[in-house]
C-alpha cells in the first residue's frame, strides 16, 4: 500500500505521520498467518474447481438437450447477473463499481444452478452428482471473488475464526480484569461486553473493548482517552480485529509508547450483519442513541475512561467513516476528534429519496438532522473539533477524464448533486462520492472552525485500505487525545 499523500494540512492539526511500509500495512502478525483468501493458490483452485465442474455438468447434455436447454441456462445466468447488478445499485451497496470478475462468477453460479435443475434426469448417476456439486462450488467461487473485492477475510484462518466465533487475540473476560491489576500484562486485552440499552433500546450484539497495557498499571485504572471504532455497512463488532487485522499494529505502537494508547471500543452500529443503520435513529433502529448514550456512559463507568469530549475520538471505515464525521459534528459535546476513512457525504441507503424513506421513515426533517453539511451549517463555529479524511486516489483514467473541461464539469456536478453523490457508486463515476465528499465536508468544516486534513491513498475500497489508513492515523489520534507520542504534539 503506497504511503499517504497529504492534500491539505492546517497548522493546528498535526498531520498523520508517514510510517514505514511494513508497519503501515498493519497486517504483520495476522494478515500473512494462514492461507490467503485474497491471492495465491487457494482462490485459484476454488475457481478452477467451479469451472471444471460446470464444464462437466454441461458436457453430460445430449445434442438435443444442448439445443433446448443450454440457451435457457444462459438466459437464466444473464438474468441473475442483471438482477444482482440492479439490486446492488438500488440498495447503494457498493462504494466502487464491482469488478467484472464478480459478475462472471455470478453468471457461472446461475448457469450451474440452471444446469442442475433442468438436467437432473439426464446422464449417469456420477454426472448428476457432478451437476449438483457444481452449484455449491460456483457459489463458493462467488464468495471468494466477492471477498477479494472487499478484503473481508484476508485468510482462511480469519474466515474460520469468524464463522466459529473463536476468541479474539488476547481476549479476556470482564471478571478476569481484577486479577490482572497492577501486573505487567505485556500486551493489551480485548474484553467482550454487553452494554446496557437503557439510553437507546437498540438491540445490539456483543461489543468489544481494548484495554492497553497502561490500563493495568497501578492500583487503580488511569483515566485514559477513548476511540470508538465503527466498521462498514455489512459488519460485526469484531471486524476491525478479524478483517482489519489492526491489533499487531496497535500492540507495536503500545510497546513503543510505554504501553499507553487510548482505549478502543469496537461498537455495534447495526444490530445484525446486514442492517445498514448508517448510525442514525430511524426505522432500522436507534443506533445513534446507542453510540452516544449507551456506549460512553458504560465505558466511563466500567473502565474509568475520561468523560472529557476532548479525550474521545471516532474512527470509521466506509459507512463507519460517514458515521464518524456525522456523530462528531452532531455531538461536539461528546467527541472532539474523528477519522473518516472512505465515508460518504452523508448517511446513504440508495439515492436521496430512498435514503429518506429507508433510514428516516420518509421524514426530510429527520434526514436534515443527520446530514453533516446541514448540521455544520446550523451549528456554526466549533470550539475544538478536528478531523482527518483518508480516501482513495481516483484511477489514472478518471484523472485524464477530469482534464477535459466538459468531463470535469460533469464530475463536479456529480460531487454536489445530493441525489447522486456518495450513493454506492451508482452515479457512474468511480468513487467520486467519497473523494468529493471528503473535500466538500472538509471545506464546509473549515468554514465553521473544524480543523481538518484530507489525505488520499492509492488502493481499493477494501479492509486492507482501512487498516492502513487506521495505522497511519493512530499516532495522530493518540496525540490529539492527549497521550504524548514521540515526534508529535497534541
Amino acid at each position: 500500500m503506497p504511503v499517504t499523500t497529504m492534500l491539505q494540512s492546517p497548522p493546528a492539526v498535526p498531520p498523520a505521520p508517514q510510517l514505514p511500509a511494513q508497519t503501515q500495512t498493519g497486517f504483520r502478525g495476522g494478515f500473512h498467518h494462514g492461507v490467503s483468501l485474497l491471492h495465491g493458490w487457494l482462490p485459484q483452485v476454488i475457481t478452477f474447481v467451479a469451472v471444471f465442474l460446470l464444464v462437466v455438468a454441461f458436457a453430460r447434455f445430449t445434442r438435443r438437450w444442448w439445443l433446448l436447454w443450454v440457451p435457457v441456462c444462459v438466459v437464466f445466468a444473464l438474468g441473475l447477473v442483471w438482477a444482482s447488478w440492479m439490486y446492488t445499485n438500488d440498495e447503494g451497496l457498493a462504494s466502487d463499481p464491482a469488478p467484472v470478475l464478480l459478475w462472471i462468477a455470478i453468471g457461472l453460479a446461475g448457469a450451474a444452478l440452471a444446469a442442475a435443475v433442468v438436467g437432473i434426469r439426464t446422464g449417469g448417476w456420477w454426472q448428476r452428482i457432478v451437476a449438483v456439486l457444481a452449484v455449491p462450488a460456483a457459489l463458493l467461487n462467488v464468495g471468494v471473488v466477492l471477498n477479494q473485492w472487499v478484503g473481508y477475510y484476508p485468510t482462511a484462518n480469519a474466515a474460520w475464526a469468524a464463522m466459529t466465533a473463536e476468541p479474539l487475540p488476547h481476549q479476556a473476560s470482564l471478571d478476569s480484569l481484577a486479577s490482572l491489576r497492577n501486573t505487567n500484562v505485556g500486551t493489551g486485552r480485548i474484553v467482550p461486553v454487553d452494554i446496557p440499552e437503557s439510553g437507546s433500546h437498540f438491540n445490539h450484539r456483543t461489543e468489544y473493548v481494548y484495554l492497553p497495557p497502561a490500563w493495568f498499571q497501578g492500583d487503580e485504572p488511569p483515566t485514559l482517552p477513548v476511540v470508538m471504532m465503527i466498521g462498514g455497512e455489512f459488519n460485526t463488532p469484531a471486524d476491525w480485529v478479524r478483517s482489519g487485522q489492526i491489533m499487531p499494529s496497535v500492540d507495536d505502537f503500545a510497546k513503543s509508547n510505554n504501553g499507553r494508547t487510548p482505549i478502543l471500543v469496537f461498537v455495534d452500529s447495526g444490530g445484525s450483519f446486514n442492517n445498514d443503520t448508517e448510525c442514525v435513529n430511524g426505522p432500522r433502529g436507534d443506533a445513534a442513541d446507542h453510540l452516544t448514550n449507551d456506549v460512553p456512559a458504560y465505558v466511563e463507568s466500567t473502565f474509568g475512561a475520561s468523560a472529557d469530549p476532548a479525550k474521545w475520538g471516532i474512527v470509521g471505515w466506509s459507512m463507519g467513516g460517514t458515521c464518524a464525521v456525522d456523530l462528531a459534528t452532531m455531538h461536539p459535546e461528546l467527541f472532539g476528534t474523528f477519522v473518516d476513512i472512505a465515508g460518504d457525504l452523508g448517511p446513504a441507503a440508495g439515492n436521496k429519496e430512498q435514503t429518506v424513506k429507508r433510514l428516516f421513515g420518509g421524514s426530510e426533517q429527520a434526514w436534515a438532522a443527520f446530514d453533516p453539511t446541514t448540521v455544520m451549517q446550523k451549528h456554526g463555529p466549533y470550539t475544538d473539533t478536528a478531523g482527518l479524511f483518508d480516501d482513495l486516489t481516483p484511477p489514472a483514467w478518471q484523472k485524464k477524464m477530469a482534464s477535459d473541461p466538459k468531463a470535469k464539469a460533469y464530475v463536479q456536478q456529480q460531487s454536489i448533486d445530493e441525489s447522486k453523490v456518495g450513493m454506492g457508486g451508482k452515479d457512474g463515476v468511480y468513487d467520486t462520492g467519497e473523494v468529493g465528499a471528503a473535500e466538500a465536508l472538509c471545506a464546509q468544516g473549515r468554514q465553521v472552525n473544524i480543523n481538518c486534513t484530507v489525505h488520499t491513498t492509492e488502493g481499493g475500497h477494501t479492509w486492507q485500505f482501512a487498516a492502513a489508513a487506521f495505522t497511519s492515523s493512530f499516532p495522530w489520534m493518540t496525540a490529539r487525545l492527549g497521550i504524548p507520542v514521540a515526534g508529535l504534539s497534541s
